[in-house]
């Protein structure tokens, strides 16, 4: 018995949004009083830091600090419409309603600005510092906080924008096949080292590897953050999460989390990446999606790691120990001119 390494590649392309398009978000954009801006969505931040980046595109767009940007989501009673975060779309559609609906605060926040600077509107700039000037005269400016508050008291306006976002649906050509069927495409090509005991059948990740193309990062931190996830959570797909173990065999089930088989801090190998910046043409400041497809590549690329260590081909998932000792042993029967090789467990 030894313990033989494997080296395993694989990559993926992944489209942003709902397959064929017809998946609108849309924002709404409003001053407080106090010169700060409330971003309304009904799009959900489920952890991988959609509210961070909305803020920072609605402060980029708005020329303000995005510290005075406040993000308010996911009220479907009351806040504007939005189809869900899913398929990596979320950065990509609601931040290009965000957009729209800044641009548009943004023009009536610098009109009240022309009357009180008495300028014209095309000579006004914000500084993203949190000021309204006139161009090429710094000693006349103005701070959008005073226009935010002399807007709703002096003048009696508003401050506010709409803004939405959609992909048109694209039908499916019944003759040719022709269609449209995303807004952009990431890409990703990942390497996997893995180590195969042949003795017990476990496998260990050594390193993943991985190079992503985004488009444009809003925030490298978080786009990290999702790669190191996507990557943990694609070796647990690989090798450890099934709800029914011995499907269709209703036994052995987990109950709870506490049955269910998931890497811990031990089992998380090395994970390293490069990103690639090519922004999408139709993406906010050039955003793609990146979610998802961050545990895609990982899975084929162990298991690919594997059949290079090993010489056993597995096509389940996940690939537990018994599948391994299995695939091992029909290997070994075919080789001494038994039966042909199996991994499907029976």
């Amino acid at each position: 018995m030894a313990k033989l390494r494997g080296t395993g590649i694989a990559a993926v392309n992944y489209p942003t949004g709902m397959n064929l398009g017809g998946d609108p978000s849309q924002a709404l954009i409003h001053a407080t009083t106090s010169g700060s801006f409330v971003v309304t969505l009904s799009a959900t931040d489920l952890g991988q830091g959609l509210r961070t980046v909305i803020a920072q595109i609605a402060a980029e767009t708005l020329g303000v600090g995005v510290d005075d940007v406040f993000i308010d989501t996911a009220d479907t009673d009351t806040g504007p419409h939005d189809m869900g975060t899913f398929a990596s779309r979320a950065t990509h559609r609601v931040g290009n309603a965000v957009i729209a609906a800044a641009k548009e605060a943004r023009e009536a926040l610098l009109e009240v600005a022309a009357e009180e600077l008495e300028a014209s509107r095309d000579d006004l700039e914000t500084d993203g510092l949190g000021n309204i000037r006139v161009r090429g005269a710094p000693g006349r400016s103005v701070k959008v906080t005073d226009i935010a508050s002399l807007a709703q008291f002096t003048y009696g306006r508003t401050i506010s924008g709409r803004g939405a976002w959609m992909k048109p649906r694209s039908a499916v050509d019944p003759e040719t096949g022709a269609m449209d069927p995303d807004s952009t495409e990431a890409h990703a090509c990942t390497v996997a080292e893995v180590e195969v005991d042949t003795e017990t059948g476990v496998v260990t990740v050594i390193s993943i590897k991985s190079a992503y193309e985004v488009g444009r990062q809003v925030n490298p931190a978080l786009v990290h953050g999702q790669i190191v996830g996507g990557a943990w959570m694609g070796m647990s797909h690989a090798l450890y999460e099934t709800t029914t173990p011995y499907y269709p065999d209703p036994g052995h089930r987990p109950k709870d989390f506490s049955e269910y088989l998931m890497p811990g801090a031990h089992e998380t190998p090395e994970i390293d990446c490069v990103v690639l910046e090519y922004p999408s043409s139709n993406g906010p400041y050039g955003v793609k999606g990146i979610g998802e497809m961050t545990a895609n590549s990982p899975i084929p690329a162990i298991v690919n790691a594997i059949y290079h260590a090993t010489g056993v081909r597995i096509d389940e998932l996940p690939v537990t120990p018994e599948l391994v000792l299995r695939g091992l042993e029909a290997k070994e029967r075919h080789a001494s001119g038994g039966v042909t090789p199996s991994t499907a467990g029976d």
